[in-house]
């Protein structure tokens, strides 16, 4: 007989838990093959994806300096402010990138308050044009380098220090040392930040929408409402699918190097150096700048434009319940189904990783993948019940698309405690299920917590999914947002824009927070 209890419905569960990410990744392939095209020219797609690539570039190069920079100052040096931009460098995740694009825009339009004010009272103008492929990777690249920054910061935090002090006495100068010794070493975190930089990039609708740049993103929101083809739209979505792909091996690869940062040296902590007079300054002000532009600026602007305007509080309440209401019960849904996989990976490890191909596809995408399935419940439900089954699917997306976001921290937590204890409650007699319910996810409460305020931020500034699958009538603060912008009305889309941050930056700063307060080899 076997010493262990036979295996319940913990895999079974665990399986579905994946197809809930895969099967929308599979509706869209095959809705790419079920009609016609959208009809917009090929020429057009080549665009769409020229620019996409573009963006994505440029944004990577931005964030990858930016955030390396600023990491490095935070773990290597001190200086006036350095505890407070520690955590408050990763605050501008708060922020959505088309709150970001639409205080910009405003902000650095040629007919608007700034540039009126430089032409009359200084003579001179901006040699720089916000809604263009540079002001939306300069906006993109704001909202995003927190993901560089928190992977280089734990990089260098976790590095030894005798490897920077060989290269010292072998006769490197700092810089040199930065060079050839500090980055090569932390490469594997720059490549995974940046690539989440890119998957985000690749998956904004809102920001690059608004400021005419025209990717593959909006090429498929533009198939399905303009030209009304799901087939259409999931054909250019085809490409997106494979850029994730890539996009999702190279993060991987990144996080699985990231160990050996400093695997073959005795850990010893880094000593970090304080700087005084203008390197000082300097430190400071850097930091600044990138806080100040990433959340502090435009969400001052914002401010300024909706204290300016006359809000529709009734509508603004309704919606911020409805985007609390959906987040958490997204959140709530996808850590759950995390969590069943994350206890079935050492079983279904294909899964898993197929799981967290969702995670680098944009929303847009999910959506077109839903849209057969859910048209086809809608024709056979009442009519009574559609507004439920649209919220179902809505759900669905979400789940879908961030179960990869909640899956990294929950598998984290298993990891921590290893199998032993699981093996150990088994030979009790305990059941798999029981096993994990009494044992396993009481030990791993902080991580379930965490994954949960990962995807609740997440959903409250997710657009292009909520625009396509959300219920009539259902407005949510992004959605509301993003109808004001689209009518120009900036100052009435500064409220719900900044409601939306203040919802979102508690989580975001319980998060780094904890970040922060991590400490060198642990």
């Amino acid at each position: 007989m076997p010493l262990l209890p036979r295996p319940t419905l913990l895999p079974v569960l665990g399986l579905a838990a994946a197809a809930v990410a895969i099967l929308p990744l599979a509706g869209v392939v095959a809705a790419a093959f079920s009609g016609p095209s959208a009809g917009i020219p090929a020429s057009e797609l080549v665009r769409y994806a020229l620019t996409s690539a573009a963006l994505a570039a440029l944004v990577g190069l931005m964030t990858a300096v930016t955030g390396t920079v600023a990491a490095w100052l935070i773990v290597m040096t001190r200086f006036p402010g350095h505890r407070f931009f520690s955590w408050a460098l990763a605050l501008p995740l708060a922020a959505p990138g088309f709150a970001l694009a639409y205080a910009y825009a405003d902000m650095l339009d040629p007919a608007g308050t700034l540039r009126v004010w430089l032409r009359e009272e200084v003579g001179a103008d901006l040699p720089f044009e916000i809604r263009s492929l540079g002001g939306a990777a300069f906006v993109l690249s704001c909202a995003f380098m927190p993901y560089v920054y928190l992977a280089m910061r734990a990089a260098f935090l976790n590095q030894s220090s005798a490897a920077l002090e060989a290269a010292r006495l072998l006769g490197c100068s700092p810089r040199q040392a930065f060079f050839r010794v500090a980055l090569p070493m932390a490469r594997p975190a720059l490549a995974a930040g940046v690539a989440l930089a890119i998957m985000e990039t690749l998956a904004d609708y809102g920001a690059v929408q608004f400021l005419a740049v025209q990717t593959l993103t909006t090429g498929v929101v533009r198939a399905w409402s303009v030209f009304g083809t799901p087939a259409g739209a999931a054909q250019i979505a085809l490409p997106l699918l494979v850029a994730a792909f890539l996009l999702l091996y190279v993060e991987r690869q990144g996080r699985r190097g990231a160990s050996h940062d400093h695997g073959q040296v005795r850990w010893k902590q880094l000593e970090p150096v304080t700087l005084a007079g203008g390197k000082a300054l300097l430190a400071s002000c850097y930091c600044a700048l990138l806080f100040g532009l990433g959340l502090l600026l435009p969400a001052g602007w914002l401010l300024w434009k909706g204290l300016s305007s006359t809000p529709e509080w009734l509508r603004l309440l309704e919606a911020a319940s409805n985007s609390l209401g959906i987040a958490a019960a997204a959140a709530l849904l996808t850590v759950t189904l995390a969590s069943l996989l994350a206890l079935s990976t050492a079983r279904l490890p294909l899964a898993a990783r197929l799981a967290s191909l969702g995670y680098a596809t944009p929303g847009a995408v999910m959506a077109i993948g839903l849209l057969a399935p859910a048209a086809l419940v809608w024709q056979f439900a009442p009519a009574s019940s559609n507004f439920a089954i649209a919220l179902v699917f809505l759900l669905f997306a979400y789940a879908a698309r961030l179960m990869a976001a909640a899956l990294e921290p929950v598998e984290a937590g298993l990891s921590r405690f290893g199998p032993s204890l699981a093996a150990a409650s088994r030979t009790l007699g305990r059941s798999e299920t029981a096993t994990a319910w009494a044992v396993q996810l009481p030990l791993i409460r902080g991580a379930l917590f965490t994954a949960a305020l990962i995807v609740f931020v997440d959903v409250l500034k997710e657009l292009p999914a909520t625009l396509m699958l959300r219920p009539f009538d259902f407005e949510t603060l992004a959605v509301i947002a993003n109808n004001y912008a689209l009518d120009e009305r900036l100052g009435q889309a500064g409220t719900p824009s900044l409601l939306l941050i203040l919802l979102a930056l508690p989580a975001v700063l319980w998060l780094t927070r904890q970040v922060a307060a991590s400490r060198p080899g642990s």
